[in-house]
């Protein structure tokens, strides 16, 4: 699939991809000034990309972590989804979870971004709180566990 990107601006980068199999495209920060930023512990930026996506219906692109920068920086994506029909720039959202202040320079991998199918669907409210007694729609019974309650006894 084949889809159109708009640069912003002169000092925008490009998005690219590393290897033929990679499942995303790497983003980059790209401001348009040439001024690094820098990320304190605990601190979250919303950093620009000066791209922008013609993402297609039935499609969503799921901004992503970049193994490297969330390994070796700490640096982690916040929840970002670019839907389909959103014609803005793309913003990553960034929060360094580490003890280290981390310098972003203009240009710098940020991110990536993954072209993902999108299941369109409505919410339907139901006065039963047991969602799954009346059809059964899933396999699992897994009831209200979470957080690691897959692995009790």
């Amino acid at each position: 699939m084949i889809i159109e990107y708009h640069r912003t601006h002169f000092n925008s980068h490009p998005p690219t991809r590393g290897n033929p199999s990679d499942a995303g495209l790497d983003v980059y920060y790209s401001p348009k000034t040439r001024e690094s930023v820098t990320i304190k512990p605990g601190q979250s930026v919303i950093l620009p990309t000066g791209l922008k996506f013609g993402v297609p219906h039935g499609y969503m692109l799921e901004v992503k972590n970049r193994s490297s920068v969330a390994s070796k920086r700490s640096l982690i994506v916040g929840a970002c989804v670019v839907d389909s029909g959103y014609d803005g720039e793309v913003f990553v959202n960034l929060h360094n979870i580490g003890n280290e202040e981390q310098v972003i320079e203009p240009h710098a991998k940020i991110a990536q971004v993954v072209m993902t199918p999108v299941v369109s669907f409505r919410a339907m409210e139901t006065s039963n709180p047991d969602l799954y007694d009346w059809y059964p729609i899933t396999i699992s019974d897994r009831g209200d566990g979470a957080l690691g309650s897959t692995d009790e006894p």
